[in-house]
Order: C-alpha cells, then structure tokens, then sequence
C-alpha cells in the first residue's frame, strides 16, 4: 500500500513539474515566475476549452477571469486627481495632475488603449491603472483611459468604433481646455490590441476632413496589425511561447470578426484569404534585409487564395471585407497614407538576445 502511494505521488510530482516547466530561453528574467504564471493561463485556457465543450460558458468568458482578478477601482491620491466618466458614450477613466497654486501652462496628453485581444482586459485593471499614473508622474499629462467595449459581446468594428468616437470627443477644443490640455501635445498610445486600435484611429482621423485638432504622435506596443497573414516567422516563432502561444493569438482575431468556430479554423490553416482580401497583401521576405546570421529555417510563403472565406463556407456577409479592412488591419493601407501619420514609436520584444 505504502509503494502504490509513493508511485501515485511521484507520478502527480512528474505531472506537476512537466506541466509547469517550459523551455524558456536563458535570457528571461525570472523564468520560473514566467513557467508558475504561464501554468496559470494555460489551466484557465484548458478549463474554458471544456466549458465551452459542455456548453457551460465560452471561451472567452472564462479567460476573463483574467481581467476580473485584476480589477481595481481608479482613486484619485496627494498627487492625481481621478475620475470616471463618459465621453460619447463611451466609459473612460481621466488621469490628471493635480494642479499647484497659480499653475496655469496646459498638460499635455496621451490617450491610452488597454490590451487583451480586444476580448479580454480593461482600463479599470490594476496594471493598466498603474501604467496610466506612471504616465502622469513622469510626462507630467493628463491620461484618457478608454474602456471600449470588448469581443465576442461586442465584434468588429465596434470596439474600434468605441474608440474613434472617445477620441473625436476628446480633440474637441472646448474639451481639451476644460482639461487644461495643450492641443499641439496630444499622442495615442496602446499595447498588442490596444496598439492596433491606436494605429487604425490615427489613419481614419487624417482621413476626416473636418477634424481640426491633430495627435501629434503615436507610441504603439508591440502592436498586432495585420490578419491577412497569420503565419508569418513572428509567429511560427512563438507558436508555443508562454501566455501568447499563436493558438490563443488566432483565437483572439477569429474572435474578434465573429464567433463562428469555422473562421478560427482557417486562421489556424491560414486559409481564410479570398481573392479580395489576399490582393492588399504586401509579401515581402523580410530576412532579406536582416544579415545571414539572424537567418531561420522558416517556411516563409504567401497564405493560400480560395474562394469564399475560410474555404469552409465562412460565407457570412461583410466578413471578407472586414478582414481586409484598415480599421482593423491598419498594416494594409498604401505605404502613401502613411506618409501623413503622425510619428510612430513602435516597441517590438523578442523572446531571446538575438
């Protein structure tokens, strides 16, 4: 009795730990913290795959436990002043300094869009709280923190759309100096979709002929801007990574289309380009400009062409074109409507020294 429970125990012992561990590149810090969190995310993946299966709750309403644990409430401290409001519908958290005897110079500001795959996270989350008064200690700015609303509730384009109108509302001269903000020091800023849904809102704005109010810049992290092409090294590189795997980042882009199953599938086969869509596609070999030694054996080739999206009768209408469209691949449009943007600062990471 005493051996059968010594194997029971080495056995779970064996489990736990192959479980845990990843093969992390020795470059990240703390990898262990990585492996125990990356444990974490890939239990709840595992635990929504199979409500989903039961028909208990779909998957992304069980990965925004993720977002919920992490929820705080934004208040005001000695040295920002925090409020909650509503700009065109549309929920926001406003971050301002607080302003000392006599200070009458206008702020400037940056409009922050939180992460989460346009599925998951919030302004409201502690990270992103964080973030924002980091922001205004060290810029000295008026943060706008926008909670749009998110997929598989809400599908394109109207988390973009959440967005355009908080931005619209906010470059209106009357606002701005209600905030004390300088119009000429305004910038857009985000992380992974929030970067993309920065970038999209900058392109439609210089597209509004009636807007007088410009940003000046657009600070964009580790944006996702494409979804023509989900196979590209990027990600063949981090198919298996920690938290982001592909698997979850194609999920994350069928979900934000719609909620049918078939269009995950063909983004996982990189099979749902029509002739429409496929034609805005700029490859290009990228590694031939990188030198010999950052070179990898990477299966390098334009997505596959079929008629009707997905190849699996995705044939709902619109859905090609929303695919194609800039709003929510803002990577797509002709290199000469970039010309126009405000200036980029774009952050990429890599998961190893070279």
């Amino acid at each position: 009795m005493r051996f059968g429970s010594i194997i029971v125990i080495v056995a779970l012992c064996s489990f736990t730990a192959y479980y845990i561990y990843e093969p992390i590149p020795e470059e990240i810090e703390e990898r262990w913290k990585l492996m125990l969190t990356n444990s974490f995310f890939r239990s709840l993946s595992h635990l929504a795959d199979l409500s989903e299966l039961l028909g208990l709750k779909d998957y992304m309403g069980v990965m925004y436990f993720i977002t919920l644990a992490e929820k705080v409430v934004p208040e005001s401290d000695e040295h920002i002043e925090v409020t909650e409001e509503t700009f065109d519908g549309v929920e926001v958290v406003l971050y301002q300094p607080k302003q000392t005897g006599g200070d009458t110079e206008l702020s400037r500001a940056v409009i922050y869009l939180h992460g989460g795959g346009w599925c998951l996270g919030s302004s409201r989350m502690s990270p992103y709280d964080l973030l924002a008064r980091t922001l205004v200690a060290e810029l000295d700015a008026v943060v706008l923190s926008v909670e749009y609303r998110l997929a598989p509730a809400h599908h394109f384009p109207v988390p973009y759309e959440d967005v355009y109108r908080v931005v619209k509302h906010f470059l209106q001269k009357g606002v701005l100096a209600k905030y004390s903000v300088d119009p000429g020091r305004i910038a857009v800023s985000g992380d992974s979709a929030g970067g993309n849904l920065a970038a999209a809102v900058s392109q439609q704005l210089q597209k509004d002929p009636g807007q007088q109010v410009h940003l000046k810049a657009q600070a964009l992290i580790y944006p996702v801007l494409q979804a023509l092409d989900l196979n590209t090294p990027s990600y063949q590189q981090n198919q298996d990574m920690p938290i982001l795997p592909r698997t979850l980042m194609v999920r994350f882009w069928s979900e934000y289309f719609t909620s049918d199953k078939a269009l995950f599938r063909a983004m996982m086969a990189n099979t749902h380009n029509n002739p429409e869509s496929s034609s805005l596609l700029k490859f290009v070999n990228w590694s031939a400009f990188l030198p010999e030694t950052y070179h990898r054996k990477y299966n390098y080739s334009a997505p596959a062409v079929v008629q009707g999206v997905g190849g699996e009768g995705v044939g709902m209408e619109g859905l090609a074109q929303s695919l194609a469209d800039p709003r929510a691949s803002p990577l797509l449009v002709p290199d000469s409507a970039l010309r126009s943007l405000p200036k980029a600062y774009i952050l990429t990471c890599s998961t190893s020294a070279d």
